[in-house]
């Protein structure tokens, strides 16, 4: 998953939002209702995501900074997921590596330390 971003909305953006989470008067036509709030403010949330680039259903407020500041992962296409994924394949892939060298590293090391010497101070064949 890709990590948590911080955006800032508009004071426009935001007086969007707080409209669409009005209470409107319900009009039963045909036996349907119309959209509730809770359906118009995900569909006001779902326009900011895409028009700022965030998955709107990841979205979380920050403490203590207002109302237009909020956290959210932002939105992949396909191509940049598989981009992002074989990345983050190639970076464990790298870290590995370095991992498993500083251990033969620390190892040769501690052969070393364990060999016996020959009174020339040169390591003894074994």
């Amino acid at each position: 998953m890709n990590p948590r971003v911080e955006y800032e909305m508009s004071e426009d953006d935001l007086a969007k939002l707080l409209d669409a989470c009005k209470p409107t008067p319900c009009i039963m036509v045909g036996g349907v209702t119309g959209p509730t709030p809770q359906d118009m403010a995900n569909h006001a949330w779902s326009a900011l995501g895409e028009q700022m680039g965030f998955d709107p259903m990841t979205v979380r407020p920050i403490e203590g900074k207002g109302r237009r500041f909020f956290t959210g992962v932002p939105s992949e296409t396909d191509e940049q997921r598989k981009e992002r994924l074989a990345d983050e394949a190639e970076q464990k892939r790298v870290a590995e590596v370095e991992e498993l060298r500083a251990d033969i590293q620390k190892k040769q090391e501690r052969l070393a330390e364990l060999e016996p010497r020959g009174t020339d101070g040169a390591q003894a064949d074994v």
